[in-house]
């Protein structure tokens, strides 16, 4: 019954929208996906999944956090066939290279098939992180562990019975300020250990309360003798001393030991300011006698620097002289190079001129044009006189056409003779003209 009503308040968790949930939603996939983790743990995932595909173990924030979109969508894939196979509905494992969208849908159907919601697009599981991937394996987890007839049980606290408190007297006992603080945090560290429920813990503040009012009534009037409350305050005085032992990290500490160094920096600088002022003294000695020698050295030597500042000179002079003439070379030698290309260039029309005078190429050329013409004028001779003959066949066949016209016609002579005419004298005229 428990479960089933944590699995409706996580459907009805994912369904809300944000706006609803509060300013804590955008949290609750790492709650999600904390309670995810100890169901897989309790289904013991590592070696029945993980070690299967060679993977490793997820953190408690892997599906919650973006970190390698593919990496995830492959696990969250293979996390979720395994639980389906585990809630005893045969599920294919997926390959990295099947169709995600294929995957997503088949996984879908099957968490339809338990009975639970899905409220949100299929493309929510393609990155393999969010509220909605992990919403999906809690769901499958929760069914994995109904089928194999796991229940949540309320957590049953060890019952713990008052001890003594026994009180030894010794002179020499000290509470000190470290073990104090020790004591403090073990403390902290059970109360953060022990889980405690809501109910009990207010039954035990009501009664606490209670309790105190009791007391404060009971107190209102003092029971307890002086000279008791006196002997029991000696008795414990020495347990209640307080020792404040001396910390590295204390700046009291530092500043005396600042003192120490400072006094033995001035101790040793005393003893090494006369080794430093000997040292000078040398040093100082030693470059007057440098300066020395140099004056000395360049007394000696000044005709000879004398003469190698003339002969410095003479070869300054020498040098320009010879970049001079120099520059007349290359002057000259550029001149000959174009006189030269200049020869070469008349030289060589010289040789095409001689060849083409000794050469019998273009009278050869010529007689071959002429012969060419003296063909080309029979073969236009030869057309004129197959069309003279042409025309004249043709003025014939008129002649005779007329002539048959005339004998199958009665004219008269008048008009016989004019047409006859007029035949002769265009006869006449095309034989002049041929």
């Amino acid at each position: 019954m428990a479960e089933e009503g944590a699995v409706g308040r996580r459907g009805e968790r994912a369904e809300e929208s944000p706006a609803e949930r509060g300013p804590g939603a955008a949290f609750h996939m790492f709650v999600l996906m904390e309670d995810l983790l100890d169901k897989l743990k309790l289904l013991s995932y590592e070696e029945e999944a993980l070690r299967r595909h060679n993977m490793r173990p997820i953190s408690r924030h892997y599906f919650a956090l973006p970190t390698n979109p593919g990496e995830q969508f492959f696990m969250f894939c293979t996390l979720a066939a395994w639980l389906i196979s585990k809630a005893g509905h045969p599920f294919e494992e997926p390959q990295e290279c099947d169709d995600p969208n294929a995957v997503i849908s088949n996984v879908l159907s099957e968490l339809r098939s338990f009975g639970r919601p899905v409220d949100f697009p299929p493309s929510k599981l393609k990155t393999g992180c969010g509220e909605q991937v992990c919403y999906v394996l809690d769901c499958l987890a929760e069914e994995a562990l109904k089928h194999t007839g796991f229940s949540w049980k309320r957590p049953a606290y060890p019952t713990e019975e008052p001890e003594e408190e026994e009180i030894t007297e010794d002179d020499d006992a000290e509470l000190t300020l470290s073990r104090l603080e020790d004591d403090v945090a073990e403390e902290e560290s059970d109360n953060e250990e022990n889980c405690i429920d809501l109910n009990v813990l207010k039954a035990q503040t009501y009664r606490s309360n209670m309790n105190d009012t009791a007391k404060q009534e009971e107190i209102l009037q003092s029971t307890i003798d002086a000279a008791e409350w006196n002997l029991e305050v000696e008795r414990v005085l020495p347990q209640l001393k307080v020792t404040v032992r001396t910390d590295n990290k204390d700046w009291r500490i530092h500043v005396d030991q600042m003192h120490q160094h400072k006094d033995g920096i001035d101790s040793s600088l005393k003893e090494t300011r006369g080794y430093l002022d000997k040292l000078h003294n040398e040093i100082s000695r030693t470059l007057e006698k440098i300066n020395s020698r140099e004056k000395y050295i360049n007394n000696q030597l000044e005709h000879l620097v004398q003469e190698y500042r003339s002969a410095q000179a003479l070869l300054s002079e020498a040098k320009e002289k010879y970049q001079e003439g120099s520059g007349g070379v290359t002057e000259r030698i550029r001149v000959l190079s174009e006189v030269t290309e200049a020869l070469e260039k008349v030289k060589q029309e010289t040789e095409e001129k001689g060849s083409s005078m000794t050469d019998g190429a273009p009278l050869v050329k010529i007689k071959q044009a002429l012969t060419k013409l003296r063909q080309e004028t029979i073969q236009m001779d030869i057309q004129i006189g197959v069309m003279e003959h042409t025309l004249l066949q043709s003025k014939l066949k008129e002649k005779s056409n007329m002539t048959r016209d005339m004998h199958a016609a009665v004219i008269p002579e008048a008009t016989v003779s004019s047409i006859l005419q007029n035949q002769w004298i265009s006869s006449v005229s095309e034989s002049q003209d041929t």
